[in-house]
């Protein structure tokens, strides 16, 4: 899940200047794949078309549009990354209006105080801030999930591949009244091995990390709990009145064209998660052999795991590298934009500031800069 507020990846400071220019954390690296593609995900929207708010009036979620349903459970059944039988879909602007409405969902109306919400640190950056921006008396922030203790209940947020550190996680809280949201927003085989269909009460995913196209924002929730489901549906109903038809048609046909491009049968076109794998390959070798010449940084190693997609077993290669430096240096963020690289401190994450988050999603040029600056900062 991404804010703009929080999207902060390494990003090389070209003219020294500390400018605010960049959207931090876009997945550029995305173009490359879509521009090759062409015309294949190219929409026309008619002026008439698209006018009511209402998609299905005899679906749970009213304004989820059909052609987008069908899209996203085709899609996890080629991926095998989820089970959508037996799961209401509900659609968002994104998964952050998901996280929002699943905190509304779970939350007691007559709670005599607000349920405490959680995620095992290193965690997302956003949950604290997305969790209390409203000052809700029905939900709050209570930090890391490793450190709760309090009786009553809880929501745990499980973020697996994690962000910021890629590793695959479980819940860690083993209390009663917990309630479990699976934000699985990089489980993707570009980013880490497919190992089983993924069949939790609550699931996350958005299009940003699944196919690159952030600006569409759009990102679906699989829900096994009707009633969550539609108390979900009714935050966004209050929230914005539904979602947007136009993202979710566009969103729709993105999801086709990958799904043809990975037919057993064969296609035309370079199976999407087989080329954008391969970039993140590339990247990840290029990241480590600059932390090894350097000799200030380490990065995670994650073990190796057989995907049932791909055929193959590889290491994770997650969409952000978890960055520490070494030796003396304590504030990493500070040390590396004194070498022109602007990055996120790892404090933002409920951890050390001796790490950062570093995103390996940006374009080629950017990107390569930054691996070459990198390498430079010698021990």
């Amino acid at each position: 899940m991404l804010c703009p507020s929080d999207a902060v990846f390494a990003r090389v400071d070209k003219d020294s200047s500390n400018s605010k220019s960049h959207c931090f954390g876009d997945p550029t690296m995305y173009e490359k794949y879509w521009q090759k593609a062409g015309d294949k995900t190219t929409i026309v929207i008619p002026g008439w078309q698209s006018l009511s708010y209402f998609s299905d009036v005899r679906n749970l979620c009213w304004f989820l549009e059909p052609e987008f349903a069908k899209e996203v459970v085709r899609l996890h059944k080629v991926v095998g990354n989820a089970i959508t039988e037996n799961h209401h879909i509900v659609v968002g602007t994104g998964s952050t209006q998901l996280f929002q409405a699943a905190l509304y969902a779970l939350s007691s109306q007559d709670a005599s105080e607000p349920i405490s919400v959680v995620s095992a640190a290193p965690y997302y950056s956003s949950y604290p801030s997305i969790t209390d921006c409203v000052k809700s008396r029905l939900y709050k922030w209570a930090g890391d999930a490793k450190r709760f203790n309090k009786d009553g209940p809880y929501i745990e947020l499980v973020t697996s591949p994690n962000n910021p550190d890629g590793s695959v996680r479980q819940s860690v809280v083993n209390r009663s009244g917990g309630i479990l949201v699976h934000d699985l927003a990089y489980y993707w085989p570009q980013y880490t091995s497919i190992t089983y269909p993924a069949d939790h009460d609550l699931m996350l995913f958005t299009v940003s990390k699944s196919t690159g196209h952030a600006g569409t924002r759009i990102g679906w929730a699989l829900v096994k709990d009707m009633e969550v489901a539609k108390k979900m549906t009714k935050y966004i109903e209050l929230n914005t009145i539904g979602v947007s038809k136009d993202s979710q048609l566009r969103a729709a046909k993105v999801l086709k064209v990958v799904s043809d491009s990975c037919k057993p049968s064969g296609s035309e076109d370079e199976c999407f998660f087989e080329f954008t794998n391969h970039q993140m390959s590339t990247r990840w070798k290029q990241l480590r052999m600059a932390v090894q010449k350097s000799g200030l940084f380490s990065v995670p190693e994650l073990p190796s795991q057989f995907c049932t997609f791909l055929g193959r077993a590889f290491e994770p290669q997650p969409a952000f590298a978890w960055l520490k430096c070494e030796q003396e240096i304590e504030d990493c963020e500070s040390f590396l934009k004194g070498n022109k690289i602007l990055t996120r401190s790892g404090k933002h994450f409920g951890f050390s500031p001796k790490y950062v988050r570093i995103s390996m999603l940006d374009r080629d040029e950017n990107y390569n800069l930054f691996v070459q600056r990198l390498s430079k900062i010698l021990s």
